[in-house]
């Protein structure tokens, strides 16, 4: 009954697709899209959030050090 999809049926799909959602809001679902597979990646690695946590150490150097008296 289902027989391969050539060119011809990806291009409707993608065309119905376009119509349905607009250019914009397919870019934005497909990086949604890619951050999750990502993270999924990432936690089936065991890989923690080193990324966030390299961004809070400086901010919160920059704190700690102002409120240290000195020497």
């Amino acid at each position: 009954m289902l027989r391969d999809f050539g060119l011809p049926e990806l291009l409707i799909i993608l065309v119905i697709i376009i119509v349905l959602f607009g250019p914009g809001r397919i870019g934005k679902v497909a990086g949604e899209l890619g951050k999750g597979i990502r993270s999924f990646r990432d936690g089936l690695s065991g890989k923690d959030d080193t990324k966030d946590e390299q961004n809070k150490d400086p901010e919160q150097k920059v704190e700690t050090e102002s409120k240290t008296p000195e020497k």
